[in-house]
């Protein structure tokens, strides 16, 4: 037997407040059975208990509201399982960052971290296949997908360890130049969907930064203090070298990448 219930009731059978009721039903998410037209009055139907909650599972999974309507709205068991699973998997990822998140919270206040080690290098000027644009810093991570994806679609038999360079805006403004490049032979062929690009040679202070990007602000404040108290700086973007990434191993626990902090030149060694 269907039954029909005032907003209030219905709330309670839901668990869901009055007022996310009502921006549901304005939103086109879960509109009432019936509105009294005179008085406004909302009431909902015992046969919509099912749905509210299911909603509200799906909130309750941070899943976005126009994915939650699809999800509801839709009668394909295949498509509403694949919307669930694509949601699922993005909430595990955000699990795993928030889990490398808290080990290097932990690791930061822990003392007596090891000091990092910092050898220094000349670079000669190199011809690269790159992509280039003004990024934003909370874009990187999407950016770089996109442009190493079109670099390795270039790659062939190339085996030369991919980079980026950063600008100084970058990192002060938020949003700055980043080309990310992949070294090729100095009479190299153009390919479709990159560009050819020379960077220059220079001196470099670098350490490497093992392991999970999340504490990667902790290599760069070790290498930045080292340069500050022991080299002149030179002026040009900051280089990554990316030895072990995402494209090489899935596990973060391998990667391994090389900063590389530009000077004037290599310092004395005080023996």
């Amino acid at each position: 037997m269907t039954a029909t219930v005032t907003v209030g009731e219905f709330s309670r059978l839901t668990h869901l407040s009055v007022k996310t009721l009502h921006h549901y039903h304005e939103i086109g998410l879960l509109a009432p059975a019936s509105v009294d037209p005179s008085s406004g009055y909302r009431r909902y139907g015992t046969t919509q208990v099912e749905t509210a909650l299911l909603i509200r599972r799906l909130r309750e999974l941070r899943m976005p509201l126009p994915e939650v309507r699809d999800l509801v709205e839709s009668t394909d068991g295949v498509k509403r399982e694949e919307t669930l699973r694509t949601h699922l998997e993005r909430m595990e990822k955000e699990l795993a960052h928030t889990r490398e998140v808290v080990t290097s919270l932990r690791e930061l206040l822990t003392p007596g971290q090891p000091v990092l080690d910092v050898e220094y290098r000349f670079i000669p000027p190199f011809r690269a296949y790159g992509v280039q644009g003004r990024v934003d810093r909370d874009d990187i991570g999407p950016w770089c997908e996109y442009a190493f994806g079109k670099l390795d679609a270039v790659a062939g038999d190339i085996k030369a360890r991919a980079g980026a360079t950063y600008s100084d805006e970058f990192f002060t403004e938020e949003a700055g130049q980043v080309v990310a490049f992949l070294p090729v032979a100095p009479d190299q062929a153009p390919a479709d969907g990159v560009e050819l690009v020379d960077l220059p040679g220079g001196f470099f202070a670098i350490a490497v930064h093992s392991g999970p990007l999340t504490d990667f602000d902790r290599s760069y404040g070790a290498l930045g203090s080292h340069v500050a108290e022991h080299c002149e700086v030179a002026p040009g973007p900051i280089r990554e070298l990316y030895v072990v990434g995402p494209g090489d191993d899935p596990d973060p626990t391998t990667y391994r990448t090389e900063i590389c902090w530009p000077i004037q030149r290599i310092p004395a060694l005080k023996g």
